[in-house]
């Protein structure tokens, strides 16, 4: 079949609502290497949105998958318990940034984690309100894109919103945001909209996904973690995104030690391409709902607690931390070497392999998103596969598999040398 029958066939037969970004079709993919129906290669520097830490089917990930597929694919773990998932717990229990004895439990997407964090804050609060950022991205389901602090094209349409949400500005000094402006955007919150008294949580990422990989200022962290102790508010940290290795260490949150929070979120690249989320916290709060007040049909599904497991052992067996540190540094070189001579790249950020690059256009001094658009359609005929983000849609985020072979991710930075140059 042809490529434009195919594609004929899919705008019959799916809603425009679901964007798709490429023009081709996904075939086979291996490590950091996809390949299409017409048998052209590229270089995944998306990582199914940073799903694939540890790449396209790692072989480790494969057999903790078939293994378990000749025991069982399914029970619900609410009606018959089964190991592996007070396993998996058990590991999370160990690693997670909060302090004092945690607890675990698991879902199947990232949104699903942050509503049952919300749910587990006003369960242990009484309290309503949640405050979360500008820029912030935290799910699409009704309350999840309440929480979001980005209106085009999640919300749009869509309202009423849930209640008892505000948002409060996030540090971003490309933008004159500081962190005290920040701050005090909360404690204004505070005057005008909701007494702290009825705030649940403030949730916050530490580096933001979608609003353009911002990175949270260990200042505006101990301010955040300031005003929670102040009020018994629940810290919220959502690493959807940011978690498994991808920052340099397994959370994001490990990077600012004396202000952990309460409770973190997790999903993606936890389950190595097969859906799994989870949500740890102080193990007081996460006893406060009833019995039966927390789980779903799938929740922890047997298949995607196995695939976890294998993720966490590789990890740690190929120090995928410290590659994501050095590899992150290696590509911050280039982008900053580029922005020599490309006038349109105005910032380069990163936290370890979390990396983005900011572009303005030059002649205006305003955010481009055309011009972003550009340099991916660029690489992507050159065989380099990106994403976008930010508020404005002109930061280009890299989220390659951190298992990448050293040479081909050579190969791509000198693709994207050759983007940005022209």
């Amino acid at each position: 079949m042809s490529h434009s029958e195919l594609e004929k066939r899919r705008k019959e037969a799916t809603p425009r609502g679901v964007g798709v970004m490429c023009d081709f079709y996904a075939a086979k993919a291996e490590n950091a290497t996809l390949w299409d129906e017409q048998g052209r290669e590229y270089i995944d520097f998306t990582a199914g949105i940073a799903v694939l830490n540890t790449g396209h089917r790692h072989p480790k990930i494969v057999e903790a998958i078939r293994t378990q597929l000749d025991l069982f694919t399914h029970t619900a773990y609410q009606i018959v318990p089964y190991a592996s998932f007070v396993n998996l717990a058990e590991r999370i229990n160990a690693i997670a940034p909060v302090n004092g004895k945690a607890k675990t439990t698991f879902f199947s997407t990232g949104a699903e984690a942050v509503e049952n964090a919300v749910k587990i804050a006003r369960a242990a609060t009484g309290r309503p309100g949640i405050l979360t950022f500008s820029g912030a991205f935290h799910g699409r389901t009704l309350l999840t894109m309440a929480l979001t602090g980005k209106v085009v094209p999640y919300k749009v349409g869509f309202g009423p919103f849930p209640a008892s949400v505000f948002h409060a500005q996030y540090p971003n000094a490309v933008h004159g945001v500081t962190t005290q402006m920040a701050l005090d955007s909360i404690e204004r919150i505070f005057r005008s909209d909701i007494s702290p008294s009825q705030v649940a949580a403030i949730m916050y990422e530490p580096v933001q996904g979608e609003g353009g990989f911002n990175i949270a200022p260990e200042d505006f962290v101990k301010g955040l973690r300031e005003i929670c102790d102040r009020h018994g508010i629940v810290m919220i940290a959502d690493e959807v995104q940011s978690g498994f290795a991808r920052t340099g260490k397994m959370f994001a949150s490990d990077y600012y030690p004396d202000a952990k929070p309460d409770i973190v979120t997790m999903a993606k690249s936890l389950g190595g391409g097969i859906p799994i989320s989870g949500v740890t916290g102080r193990a007081e709060l996460m006893d406060a709902p009833e019995p039966g007040g927390l789980g779903g049909t799938y929740a922890g599904n047997p298949l995607a607690v196995a695939s976890a497991l294998a993720v966490l052992d590789i990890i740690e067996e190929e120090k995928l931390c410290d590659r994501a540190s050095r590899l992150g540094a290696e590509l911050v070189e280039v982008l900053e070497k580029a922005k020599t001579t490309c006038p349109a790249l105005v910032d380069v950020r990163a936290r370890g392999s979390m990396v983005a690059a900011e572009f303005n256009d030059p002649a205006t001094g305003k955010p481009s998103a055309e011009l972003t658009k550009q340099y991916l359609r660029k690489a992507l005929d050159a065989g380099l596969l990106m994403l976008s983000c930010g508020v404005h849609g002109n930061v280009i985020r890299f989220l390659y598999p951190l298992t990448i072979p050293d040479a081909q991710f050579k190969d791509a930075l000198a693709i994207l040398s050759r983007v940005l140059a022209d």
